[in-house]
């Protein structure tokens, strides 16, 4: 097989050079530190009384806490279904804006049916890629976590993974899934000690860690080029106008 000459000298010609920038270890340094302390939300899926999940996400808060963050937990009790009513319900108003505060977040699920809730999934299928010129999930970090009530499962926190992705979350590598969770939460609803425990010590500390090196630099991390691109005003025009919001 021919390998083809190096360097490459046959240019690039569909880029756009104006947009084009090389990435640079300069520009992840930060003029500045954030003075408040990292800021997580936690979500959980799950509206029963005695709540597994609602326990886990207990723990990461207080761990996460410990650690020095500053934590919220969103109650869904009250959140309408997707598409059942407009996005200025208070409890969707609630949720969005913890979101944007947010520089971390937690994810925890039950399994059920052999994946996670709908009450998870609605919870995140009311956070908008994009609302207006912010998006309340991009450049966050996020770490998930399931509890299943047989067997050991990692479907859940699959899924979950792929929602973070696609909602354009920095998903730190490691996870905790908690088999059998009725056996792993003594009466009061407090994590037993074991590895099951030790392994929710290492998530939230590692979403700690990635947090601190990544949120004052989130920004720069999730510049796009294509995005760039698309900012110019010509090009928003364009778009515009193939859309039908404008004459050409």
């Amino acid at each position: 097989m021919d390998k083809p000459q190096q360097p490459f000298t046959d240019g690039l010609p569909n880029l756009s050079e104006a947009h084009f920038e090389v990435p640079t270890s300069e520009r992840l340094h930060t003029a500045t530190s954030f003075t408040h302390a990292p800021r997580f939300l936690i979500l959980y899926g799950s509206l029963r009384e005695r709540s597994f999940s609602r326990f886990l996400a207990y723990e990461a808060a207080r761990l996460l806490e410990a650690m020095g963050g500053e934590v919220r937990i969103y109650d869904a009790h009250g959140l309408p279904l997707p598409d059942d009513t407009t996005a200025d319900h208070p409890k969707v108003h609630e949720l969005r804006q913890l979101s944007i505060w947010s520089e971390g977040q937690v994810w925890v699920s039950p399994e059920r049916h052999g994946n996670l809730t709908g009450v998870m999934k609605s919870q995140i299928d009311w956070l908008p890629l994009s609302e207006g010129s912010v998006r309340p999930t991009q450049g966050r970090t996020l770490a998930v976590m399931q509890v299943s009530g047989g067997s050991q499962s990692f479907n859940a926190v699959n899924t979950l993974r792929v929602l973070g992705r696609w909602m354009r979350m920095i998903t730190i590598p490691n996870q905790s899934s908690v088999p059998m969770a009725y056996k792993e939460f003594d009466d009061v609803g407090r994590m037993k000690p074991g590895p099951l425990y030790e392994r929710v010590v290492d998530v939230c500390e590692e979403l700690m860690k990635f947090t601190l090196l990544t949120r004052e630099r989130a920004d720069y991390l999730v510049d796009r080029y294509s995005e760039r691109k698309e900012r110019e005003p010509d090009r928003l025009k364009a778009v515009a106008a193939d859309i039908g919001f404008m004459k050409r």
